[in-house]
């Protein structure tokens, strides 16, 4: 469809946005329609001037059903950086949902700002008017800088939104299933690379233990693992230690990536963690995390595979939250969304194994099952 929408949530008698230049524009309407990172069907900006709501709502595609994605709210450098993170982030969630077996296409929003000194309840019942003004074309849940907390106020003005607590219909935190998720994708990577899907006495390295790195971490102490941690967040850090001293903290995540004999990275932060300066002095020989967009771009991952590192796709093992929350949509079951979640593991040792096949690296593979799932449904 390939539609640019300008949204206000409120009459008035403009539709711009503020600080977006008509250069910043004519950049993004190239990733749109010129780049790979485009073949987007919409992309809808919104604002509220009363509530101070900018935000872009990203729809990939719908090819399988309903776009279906998280909220990030985030202080973006600037709006251009707000709307690509929204394309690629979208474009990730059309992946992650075809894999996952789901009957939904990928979308993704991103509210501008610092959740800490703007977030309120008068802009998230703003952002509910704008998702709602797509009638139901995308469905919203939790993300960085987003909570369940937040998602009942966003359900006040929207019916379209998943992630909410218990109390409102909704399932509650869906990190739990996502870290559950990345486990078994971990398990998976062990299994290809070692021959065991156990993590006994693997040194496994997370970097960012906030929603989801704090309940792997627990899965990995279950299993045996030695885990050393790192969260730009001291809290998150102390947290961690505070209830399992057994755990060990690097100072960063530039010492992390460096630690010696260290088997497994898990990138559980923001994207961009696999890059030009971190691949070439990683220690770890798998990586394997809940962050999306891990590769900074294109080619790292042939990076990884020339240096023997075995990259589990993170759209593949971080399926366990978008498991969970479209389940929400039909009545919530968390026994029956473990299970789908548990399937993450065969899922990996697939893409790893038609990887080996094909001769090619493990997120190419997995590209290629989720391109032809949603080609299939396109031409149905």
């Amino acid at each position: 469809m390939g539609v640019t929408t300008v949204t206000d949530v409120r009459p008035s008698p403009e539709h711009s946005v503020p600080g977006i230049s008509a250069g910043t524009n004519d950049g993004v309407l190239h990733t749109l329609f010129r780049t790979d990172q485009g073949g987007h069907e919409q992309v809808v900006l919104c604002q509220d001037r009363a509530s101070g709501l900018k935000a872009v709502i990203a729809i990939h595609s719908t090819a399988l059903g309903p776009a279906l994605g998280g909220t990030r709210f985030h202080a973006y450098a600037s709006e251009e950086e707000a709307v690509l993170d929204a394309l690629n982030l979208s474009r990730g969630m059309s992946y992650k949902n075809a894999l996952a077996g789901l009957e939904h296409g990928g979308g993704k929003a991103v509210i501008i700002g610092d959740p800490d000194v703007v977030k309120t309840e008068e802009l998230l019942l703003a952002y509910g008017r704008c998702v709602a003004s797509l009638g139901g074309r995308y469905v919203t849940a939790c993300d960085v800088g987003t909570y369940v907390a937040d998602m009942d106020v966003v359900a006040r003005t929207n019916r379209w939104t998943t992630g909410r607590s218990p109390e409102n219909g909704g399932a509650g935190d869906s990190s739990v299933l996502t870290a559950y998720g990345v486990f078994q994708g971990m398990r998976a990577a062990a299994q290809h690379q070692w021959g065991d899907p156990s993590l006994r006495d693997k040194k496994v390295g997370i970097a960012g233990v906030g929603k989801v790195g704090r309940h792997l971490v627990e899965h990995l102490l279950e299993d045996g693992a030695e885990v050393v941690i790192t969260d730009v967040r001291a809290e998150s850090v102390e947290r961690i230690l505070a209830t399992h001293p057994q755990v060990r903290a690097a100072v960063d995540t530039e010492a992390l990536i460096r630690t010696e004999g260290l088997d497994v990275y898990a990138p559980c932060a923001l994207g961009g963690a696999l890059n030009d300066e971190s691949v070439p002095v990683l220690t770890a020989k798998v990586v394997c995390g809940a962050a999306n967009n891990q590769l900074a771009h294109p080619g790292v991952e042939k990076d990884l595979a020339d240096r023997g590192i075995l990259y589990a796709p993170d759209y593949v093992v971080n399926a366990g939250g978008v498991i969970q929350v479209a389940d929400e949509l039909h009545g919530f079951d968390f026994d029956r969304c473990k299970i789908k979640a548990g399937k993450i593991f065969d899922t990996t040792l697939s893409i790893f194994a038609n990887a080996k096949a094909d001769g090619i690296p493990p997120a190419a593979a997995a590209d290629r099952l989720a391109e032809l799932r949603m080609a299939e449904a396109r031409s149905a």
